[in-house]
C-alpha cells in the first residue's frame, strides 16, 4: 500500500529533521585579558574561528569594552575544537550552554 503524506506532513517531518540536525545550541565565549594582544585576537579569531577581519576586529572591541563577548555559537561537539584551539593560542575561552 502507497501511503501519501499531507503538506503538513511533510512540513513537520522537516522541521524535525532541521532540529536534529542543529542539535543543542552552545556560545563560544572569549574572555579579555591583559596580555594578549588586539592584533593577536584578531589572528585567532580569522585563523581559528574563520571570521572575516572585520568580524574579528569587531569581536575583539566587544571583548575590551564588555570584558567578553560570544564569538561562535554552535553545537558543543563543533565548538570544544575551536575553545581548545583558542586556548592553545593563550586566550581565555569557555562553551557556555545556551538554555532552552
Amino acid at each position: 500500500m502507497i501511503k501519501f503524506h499531507t503538506q503538513e506532513e511533510t512540513d513537520v517531518d522537516v522541521l524535525e529533521e532541521v532540529l536534529e540536525d542543529i542539535g543543542n545550541q552552545s556560545q563560544l565565549v572569549v574572555y579579555n585579558d591583559d596580555h594578549n594582544t588586539f592584533d593577536w585576537v584578531i589572528d585567532c579569531f580569522v585563523d581559528v574561528l574563520r571570521h572575516s577581519p572585520e568580524q574579528a576586529e569587531q569581536c575583539a572591541m566587544l571583548i575590551h569594552f564588555k570584558g567578553k563577548a560570544i564569538v561562535k555559537t554552535a553545537t558543543f561537539d563543533e565548538l570544544r575544537p575551536k575553545k581548545d584551539a583558542l586556548i592553545d593560542k593563550g586566550l581565555s575561552a569557555v562553551i557556555e550552554e545556551i538554555p532552552a
